[in-house]
């Protein structure tokens, strides 16, 4: 009898254990994954006012380049120099939104996504 009451109570330690060693690497992925939520909306604060402010200085930039090289040319080219600006003024804008688009392909919570990957494996390991 008194052994039966020895191995309960190892079994119950066991469990025990194994729930709070659970509970522990729970309590770690939440806490990177709430570390990464803050880096992501850092990060897109960051982009969003880059973009805004990329915007503004662009436009501004060319309107005034743009009437600068328009009042300059004599009238009879100013249509032909007006469709070249607007043609380059294109080709920078479908720069601009390759390089945007670029760096918005940072995956989210990268390192969360690799941590639940290596315990997968690790607990697959253990069968």
């Amino acid at each position: 009898m008194a052994a039966d009451n020895h191995h309960s109570s190892s079994v119950a330690g066991l469990l025990g254990r194994i729930g709070r060693l659970a509970l522990g690497g729970l309590q770690n992925r939440v806490e990177l994954l709430a570390v990464e939520w803050q880096e992501e909306r850092l990060l897109f604060a960051k982009l969003l006012f880059r973009a805004l402010a990329l915007l503004f200085l662009a436009i501004m930039g060319a309107m005034l380049v743009t009437a600068t090289i328009i009042l300059i040319v004599p009238e009879s080219s100013r249509v032909w120099v007006t469709a070249a600006l607007a043609l380059l003024y294109l080709c920078g804008a479908a720069g601009t939104w390759l390089g945007l688009k670029s760096a918005l392909k940072h995956e989210p919570f990268g390192s969360s996504i690799d941590q639940v990957k290596k315990d997968r494996l690790w607990v697959e390991s253990l069968k």
